[in-house]
């Protein structure tokens, strides 16, 4: 009976449920996206090794601690010293101190023989940076400690200088020049990993020695009110099995360096493989819930569509209740008849709502590549969302209906 309903008001059962309709389609559709960046994103961190430790004048973890940026930036900056007193502690293997990874103007351009690049990301690491971060040569080599103490003028390219400047020609032992000054390119850098798979310029960068970067262009950063930042990141590698302890004796190390007492907090921050999936996790649960928030303001739209067609329809159907009232149907039995006719109509936009849903996600992925994941709870969680707010906002109009006088609803014209 509820379908034949539907069927004999088309148009405007279509036009009742298009606010479900939207609700469901932007919690399945975005679901799908935010779920494949999610899984993307975490394999991406994952592949910086469970034991790597970066070591940061201040980082999200400090954001989301809820610390004031003006007492961040006040911190201390870290410099290539830190680096080498962490590096003589007993439970790390290596350290890799970065200049111009993060928030500062560290972008210039190469040119060869006339070509030139856009502007893009110049890194001044020391000779551990490919063994650090799990890069992989496609051509050449990487600069040795020796070259890096006598700060020679070599770089490895990213794979987007790389293709702008050498498409046909091999580029080891080329002269090239960085920001003007001339540099020879001794290795080429593989595919750099991102979230998603998106080209978001990871590519897009050239490293050279740090100690010839700091000579050449200083340490980046930018100044406040508050205080200076340097461009600084140090990067731990512990030795097997010792994390733990090297988490423990860096922090002792970084305290004592910056004097502080035994009340006083760190005034620096000690980012792990860990910390960085907590942190991401909390910023997806916070979409989550704005994408839950938004898709609920549709489906209460579409709630009280349905309340409002349901109520004139119990108006134009009273003769219908009057006269299954007299033949014996009882309360109960009305209400069930236009709840299940409410759940039917709103059960129908879920379903539509899922497969545009699941539709949207799948075209982004075939027109973009953007990774998606279309997880059975989605498809559940949308059914389930669609068929409630038929269940709740037709229960005023059923039991309207259900409490009709079946002597009134008889002589209703």
């Amino acid at each position: 009976m509820a379908l034949q309903t539907l069927r004999a008001n088309k148009m405007r059962s279509a036009l009742t449920i298009v606010g479900v309709v939207i609700g469901i389609t932007a919690i399945v559709g975005m679901t799908s996206l935010v779920r494949g960046f999610d899984r993307s994103f975490k394999a991406v961190v994952e592949e910086t090794g469970p034991n790597t430790i970066y070591v940061a004048k201040f980082s999200g973890l400090s954001f989301m601690s809820g610390q004031d940026f003006i007492d961040l930036i006040r911190r201390p900056n870290l410099t290539p010293n830190d680096a080498r007193a962490l590096e003589a502690l007993d439970s790390v293997r290596f350290t890799d101190t970065m200049l111009g990874s993060g928030i500062g103007d560290s972008s210039r351009r190469l040119s060869y023989r006339g070509e030139e690049t856009k502007r893009l990301q110049i890194l001044g690491t020391s000779e551990l940076f490919a063994e650090v971060g799990f890069l992989s040569l496609e051509a050449g080599r990487f600069f040795t400690a020796s070259e890096l103490q006598h700060r020679r003028a070599v770089v490895v390219l990213g794979q987007g200088p790389f293709q702008s400047l050498f498409p046909f020609t091999d580029p080891i032992g080329k002269k090239v020049r960085v920001a003007g000054q001339p540099y020879t390119v001794i290795g080429v850098m593989g595919p750099r990993p991102s979230p998603g798979g998106f080209n978001v310029g990871q590519d897009d960068i050239a490293v050279i020695p740090y100690t010839r970067y700091e000579s050449q262009f200083g340490v980046p950063g930018f100044r406040m009110a508050g205080g200076a930042h340097r461009d600084v990141t140090l990067t731990v590698m512990p030795r097997d099995g010792q994390r733990d302890a090297a988490l423990r004796e860096i922090e002792e190390v970084m305290r004592i360096r910056h004097g502080l007492r035994l009340d006083e907090p760190n005034d620096f921050d000690l980012v792990t493989q860990d910390a960085m999936l907590r942190l991401w996790e909390r910023t997806t649960q916070a979409v989550f819930l704005a994408l839950v928030v938004i898709s609920s303001i549709a489906l209460l739209v579409g709630g009280i569509g349905v309340m409002a067609i349901m109520t004139m329809s119990v108006t134009e159907r009273t003769n219908e209740i009057g006269l299954r009232k007299a033949l014996g149907a009882k309360r109960q039995e009305i209400l069930w008849q236009f709840l299940v006719e409410a759940g039917v109509l709103t059960l129908v936009g879920g379903i539509l709502g899922v497969l545009l849903g699941s539709g949207t996600g799948l075209l982004v992925h075939f027109v973009s590549g953007f990774p998606i994941s279309l997880p059975w709870w989605s498809f559940a969680l949308g059914l389930g969302f669609s068929a409630s707010v038929g269940l709740v906002f037709g229960m005023a109009p059923a039991i309207r209906a259900s409490r009709l006088d079946p002597i009134e609803a008889l002589r209703h014209e």
